[in-house]
């Protein structure tokens, strides 16, 4: 019987990004760690600081997977509207929590002590509770399904490294990697041949140009150690065969 297949989306939110003026890093971490946990990360959306499309956005990402993880806009200013978009998705008020400000009081009592700009890290959708955060006080937040964490790459994986252990999933994805100097092109039936003669393997191809030369890298990535090693070793053996001298670990 085929184990339970959890599965995530996240949500890049702010105007910054898709003008180009910061780069996100939150997809590969966020990636990584949800493989770890045994989740799947199946889509990615980034949208603008624009309520209704955040809204939207959320409302479709949060009813078909298990979890949404949401990244940006959730700072003292007026611009970060996430936390009010998502309370309106799922349809409750917006609070203050008081642990979060209990927090920030604390972690701002040598640093200026709290303003306004300052208590808005403390809003929450009702219901809501509290994703540590260690490096600036102001805390993630989860209700329901929706994580909503900061957008600064460091403090995003601060509260990922809180979630660990908490959330159900199935087993970790395992990957390993087989390269050659080859043409993809030139090995597609090898690729899809291997593949299907190992359940629950998969196997993604990554061509480049280097040294003046065509290449690929293969990642196979199963659940189960025995099934990559072994879908691993007929691919390269495949390759040798055809004269393609494969590369464990890849190139």
């Amino acid at each position: 019987m085929k184990s339970r297949i959890w599965t995530a989306a996240l949500l890049v939110i702010g105007d910054e990004i898709l003008s180009g003026r910061t780069q996100d890093k939150n997809v590969s971490q966020v990636a990584s760690w949800l493989n770890v946990q045994g989740i799947r990360l199946r889509e990615v959306r980034v949208v603008a600081d624009v309520e209704d499309d955040i809204i939207a956005a959320a409302n479709a990402l949060r009813e078909r997977y298990d979890y949404l993880f949401t990244t940006g806009g959730i700072g003292p200013t007026h611009d970060d509207i996430t936390v009010d978009a998502l309370a309106k998705a799922l349809g409750v008020s917006v609070v203050i929590h008081p642990e979060a400000r209990a927090k920030l009081e604390h972690y701002y009592e040598t640093r200026g002590g709290m303003n306004e700009g300052r208590l808005r890290m403390a809003r929450v959708p009702e219901g809501a509770s509290l994703i540590p955060n260690h490096y600036s006080g102001a805390p993630g937040i989860r209700v329901g399904n929706v994580f909503i964490m900061a957008g600064v790459p460091h403090i995003t994986a601060g509260m990922l490294d809180a979630l660990t252990g908490t959330l159900e999933g199935g087993d970790p994805v395992l990957s390993t990697q087989v390269g050659c100097w080859v043409a993809e092109s030139e090995i597609a039936t090898l690729l899809l041949t291997t593949e299907r003669a190992h359940e629950g393997s998969q196997i993604g191809s990554y061509p480049f140009f280097r040294e003046g030369r065509i290449g690929c890298n293969f990642v196979i990535r199963s659940t189960s150690q025995s099934v990559l090693d072994a879908c691993a070793a007929e691919l390269a053996a495949g390759l040798n065969a055809g004269g393609w001298p494969a590369i464990m670990g890849g190139i």
